[in-house]
């Protein structure tokens, strides 16, 4: 597989960094030193306690779960391959009071650039695995970083909801994008991201991705020697992930109008290190 991906990519998520900032409503953690990021907020019974653990978030973007789990006593590193990404998530855990150390490197150079065996849990947020091409790398990575007895945790988009295509109008959800990995990524053209930019367009539009099915994402991880200790799959999303086929409840979160029971759109996988 060819490195393009990354500087395509890298481009695309440099340039949505700035616009990120206010779009995920950032002030809120300067404001109120006790706050946390609703993807944070949703796990935190899954999570458990994380007061004292070494631990890193990997594709960490701008720092909002990252800052949110230092809130919760973990002693964070965040990585990101996206250099304007860090320098907005420094700006932003220096404005919030947090000590956060951020380290630039695409998830694959993590073991190179922090460490082997170095973290108590490894997290992973919404959004994530989707940019890299190939998930077994993507486990041996996780499990390279963690202490024996250490948790991998993440929360993901379920590959069932990045299967159907968003773009095809009407009541009916339609299948007609990978569930399993491929070894050529879907390329997009888009000039808008997923939070509200107030109207202001990305110029750097194409991205590079991938969809990883959930028996491949599991066996990845029991391939590298981890024991899987939760999977559970959730019916809704932090985004409105499906435009016009959902309604947002209470929490903040996503779910489908009609027949919410026909479609997971969300998981969290959990798993001990060796």
């Amino acid at each position: 597989m060819s490195s393009d991906y990354l500087d395509i990519n890298r481009r695309n998520w440099d340039e949505r960094a700035g616009l990120h900032v206010s779009g995920y409503r950032t002030d809120r953690f300067v404001d109120d030193p006790a706050f946390l990021s609703d993807v944070v907020r949703f796990d935190r019974p899954r999570l458990g306690d994380v007061d004292g653990l070494d631990a890193v978030h990997l594709q960490c973007h701008i720092g909002t779960d990252t800052i949110s789990l230092a809130r919760l006593g973990a002693r964070m590193t965040g990585l990101d391959f996206s250099p304007a990404s860090l320098t907005e998530a420094r700006r932003l855990a220096a404005r919030a009071g947090a000590s956060v150390e951020f380290v630039e490197s695409d998830v694959y150079g993590a073991v190179d650039v922090l460490g082997g065996a170095r973290f108590d849990l490894v997290y992973t947020g919404i959004g994530a695995i989707g940019w890299l091409p190939d998930i077994r790398r993507w486990a041996w990575t996780v499990a390279g970083l963690l202490r024996p007895g250490g948790r991998l945790f993440i929360r993901e988009g379920h590959p069932m909801m990045w299967a159907i295509d968003e773009r095809i109008a009407g009541a009916r959800l339609v299948v007609d994008l990978p569930y399993f990995e491929t070894p050529e990524p879907l390329v997009w053209e888009e000039d808008e991201t997923y939070v509200d930019t107030g109207g202001r367009k990305l110029t750097n539009t194409t991205t590079h991705s991938w969809n990883h099915g959930l028996g491949e994402i599991v066996s990845a991880v029991l391939d590298a020697g981890m024991r899987i200790t939760g999977l559970v799959e959730h019916d809704s999303v932090p985004w409105e992930a499906l435009p016009g086929k959902m309604h947002q409840d209470a929490r903040g979160e996503w779910r489908l109008t009609e027949r919410p029971e026909r479609l997971p759109l969300t998981y969290t996988l959990q798993a001990v290190a060796g």
